[in-house]
C-alpha cells in the first residue's frame, strides 16, 4: 500500500469533457480528505474513499472544504490552487490526501504524498498549499 503523488488521470479526462468547475464563488465545491499511510492512492484513484481514511480529534471524515482560488494563467501555463485548510485542535495521524470533487460525484482531482507521517496533538492540522503562480500552483496546466 502506497501514497503516490500525481495528478489523477480521470481528472485529466473529466477537464477536457468540462466536468470540473473551478470557478471561484459559483463553481463546483472541492474538499480535502487525508489517508493514512496504509492507503493506496495514486493516478488511477477515480474517486473519494473511506478505506484508509485518517481519523482523529478535529478531523470528520470526508475532510475539509477547500477555499478555490479562481483560475487564471500566465505566459503559457494556466492555473488554480487553494487557500490553505486547517483541521483546528485535531489529533490525528496522516501520510497524504485527496483533492475531489465534493459536487460532482466526488470524483478524484490530486493526490498529494506528505513524504511521511504528519502528526499533530490537539494543534492545528494545517496543510498548506504552494504559491498560486504559473510555477508552483498545485493544479497547473502547461
Amino acid at each position: 500500500m502506497a501514497i503516490t503523488q500525481a495528478m489523477c488521470t480521470s481528472f485529466k479526462v473529466e477537464l477536457l469533457t468540462g466536468t470540473h468547475d473551478f470557478t471561484n464563488s459559483t463553481g463546483d465545491t472541492f474538499k480535502l480528505a487525508l489517508y493514512t499511510s496504509s492507503a493506496t492512492l495514486d493516478a488511477s484513484t477515480t474517486a473519494y474513499t473511506v478505506s484508509n481514511e485518517a481519523s482523529g480529534t478535529g478531523y470528520s471524515a470526508g475532510g475539509g472544504t477547500l477555499t478555490n482560488v479562481t483560475p487564471t494563467s500566465s505566459g503559457t501555463t494556466a492555473f488554480t490552487d487553494f487557500a490553505d485548510l486547517t483541521f483546528s485542535s485535531a489529533t490525528i495521524t496522516a501520510r497524504g490526501c485527496l483533492i475531489y470533487n465534493d459536487t460532482d460525484s466526488d470524483k478524484a482531482v490530486a493526490v498529494l504524498d506528505f513524504g511521511g507521517d504528519k502528526t499533530s496533538t490537539n494543534g492545528d492540522f494545517t496543510i498548506q498549499f504552494p504559491a498560486a503562480d504559473a510555477s508552483n500552483a498545485i493544479i497547473r496546466i502547461a
